[in-house]
């Protein structure tokens, strides 16, 4: 497997799940400053230039979550996905979908000062609902889906965590919380020494 990447960038998501996973894999870094992204070599793997890219055999997938979802499937003896015939895959399914689905594209919007005339018909909806939702779904303790971590709360809290790492709203103590749980994790430190570097709230232990 080839791990395409740039620790500056959301394949610091990936990393991180990598890191979870403890696998053998091939990182291969995108220079984003020697314009590595737009190589002929790297665009036929993903077109859209960017990272990060998974490439296993005759397998390539793009797109953070799709990633994370691939190889906690690939791996299952991991403990990182629930079986795929039980309930908690729905609810395992939409922890995966709606940073990249919803959160993503309104905060994008946002940082820009730019709000659909109607929310409603919006799929993102604004940020009232899209924060509302971030709260619903954080745990109040433990993991996205109980007491056993997952890809769910690597993607998920890992989208909470830049939100809060690049203030893009303030976070509510319940997913201040979630996030400082996170951030405890040894794979988490391993991967994010950027934003440890930032000297935000990142607990000691």
């Amino acid at each position: 497997m080839k791990h395409y990447c740039n620790p500056n960038s959301r394949a610091v998501t990936t990393l991180w799940m990598f890191e979870e996973l403890d696998v053998p894999h091939e990182q291969v870094v995108i220079d984003f400053a020697a314009g590595d992204q737009e190589s002929a070599d790297y665009r036929a793997i993903n077109p859209m230039g960017k990272v990060p890219a998974l490439v296993d055999g005759d397998a390539v997938v793009t797109e953070t979550a799709a990633i994370c979802a691939y190889l906690a499937d690939k791996f299952p003896e991991k403990g990182l996905a629930p079986d795929p015939a039980s309930t908690d895959r729905g609810r395992y399914y939409r922890y995966l979908f709606v940073p990249g689905t919803t959160f993503e594209p309104l905060f994008a919007l946002a940082t820009l000062e730019i709000t659909h005339p109607q929310p409603a018909s919006a799929g993102w909806g604004d940020l009232p609902r899209a924060m509302a939702t971030a709260e619903s779904m954080t745990p109040g303790t433990g993991w996205a889906l109980g007491d056993r971590f997952s890809a769910a709360d690597v993607v998920f809290g890992g989208f909470l965590d830049f939100m809060m790492v690049f203030g893009w709203v303030e976070a509510s103590p319940r997913i201040a919380a979630y996030v400082d749980r996170l951030r405890a994790r040894p794979a988490y430190r391993a991967t994010h020494a950027g934003f440890i570097a930032m000297d935000f709230h990142i607990p000691t232990g």
